[in-house]
């Protein structure tokens, strides 16, 4: 009787047990590799956000899901980080913006970190380029003394905060950074409050709403699918 007989197995049974063990092993290096190329691609080309507050109203609804082109205005480079993870400092990565090409607009729609929190991203479009003096008169925006040709910006009232900042004196866009406001003036917490925003904690533009759900009605909002945003 043959060794393997004997041993309680079959030459068939061991072809399988080597298949089976080959398969596992591909499909677990097909899923690592779809993993790093998926975790490449949103951290250098395109990212995936969901927008949570009324802040961008009406060009950007809560519940709208958008795609930010990460490569709009030059690469995201890595570099050293610490994140918090259940309360510890964690040795981690973060990225910043090296504008080795393209050029950030007035009006362009940007993802980038929250100055206040850099766990946090913030979504605002650029009223305010570096060099730029931002004015607001009489909810009229000022760039550099001139009047800004402003079709985005809507006032529903509920000043964010109890504040107003219906007038905002003279501002000088300091180097490497932007003035950002929200369209929904009156309920958008952004450089009238906190600041401006560093140009290499920019992630990206924003350009395409991919999925929009209304949570109040648990609707599919189908006519903002595919909808660009300028």
């Amino acid at each position: 009787m043959p060794e393997d007989e004997r041993a309680g197995k079959t030459p068939g049974r061991a072809a399988a047990g080597q298949k089976e063990k080959h398969f596992l092993r591909e499909s677990v290096e097909a899923i690592v590799i779809a993993l790093a190329i998926a975790l490449l691609i949103r951290t250098f080309v395109i990212q995936a956000f969901k927008i949570p507050s009324s802040s961008m109203e009406d060009t950007l609804l809560i519940g709208d899901h958008i795609l930010v082109n990460k490569f709009a205005y030059g690469m995201q480079v890595p570099h050293p980080a610490v994140i918090n993870v259940l309360g510890l400092s964690v040795p981690f990565f973060e990225t910043q913006l090296r504008p080795f090409w393209g050029e950030i607009k007035r009006g362009d729609v940007v993802v980038f970190r929250f100055p206040g929190d850099r766990t946090k991203d913030y979504i605002k479009r650029v009223i305010g380029l570096p060099g730029d003096v931002v004015e607001m008169r009489d909810k009229k925006i000022y760039v550099n003394g001139a009047p800004w040709d402003d079709p985005y910006g809507i006032y529903k009232g509920g000043i964010e905060g109890g504040r107003t900042y219906e007038d905002f004196a003279p501002y000088t866009v300091p180097k490497d950074r932007v003035f950002v406001m929200g369209d929904n003036r009156d309920r958008s917490f952004d450089s009238r409050f906190w600041g401006t925003a560093g140009i290499s904690d920019i992630k990206g533009r924003a350009f395409i709403i991919y999925f929009s759900w209304n949570g109040d009605s648990n609707r599919i909002r189908f006519g903002r699918i595919a909808k660009l945003i300028h």
